[in-house]
């Protein structure tokens, strides 16, 4: 039933920027607060930005603090992530993920119960 599609993934070199999107089915999506995970080999699954059903609740991981913008479009069923100024240590698959239930900072991986196929973004030095 659920379905989480990502795009958007590439290969860009390192200051520059992407725009991932996910798309949702199949969920009220609107009364689901979403997430972004970062996949890397050799690191778990690291949260990188979470927001609230309304949008009005956001947390970010500590490595993307001021360089990545969460957002959604409930009337779309979308949540995007603006990567700005990327790093090589960025790289990694990027997931998109609806949240089951847990406390704040709501960054936890499984604390989240729907994941989408994941894309690939690779920055260079």
């Amino acid at each position: 039933q659920v379905q989480l599609v990502e795009s958007g993934g590439g290969s860009v070199q390192a200051g520059g920027s992407l725009r991932l999107s996910c798309a949702a089915s199949g969920f009220t999506f609107s009364k689901s607060r979403m997430a972004w995970f970062r996949q890397t080999p050799g690191w778990e699954r690291e949260g990188i930005a979470t927001i609230s059903n309304s949008g009005a609740t956001i947390t970010y991981g500590d490595s993307v603090l001021g360089r990545f913008t969460i957002s959604r479009d409930n009337a779309k069923n979308t949540i995007t992530l603006q990567m700005n100024s990327l790093k090589p240590e960025d790289t990694g698959v990027y997931y998109c993920a609806k949240f089951r239930g847990g406390i704040y900072p709501y960054l936890r991986s499984d604390d989240y119960e729907d994941w989408g196929q994941g894309t690939q973004v690779t920055v260079s030095p």
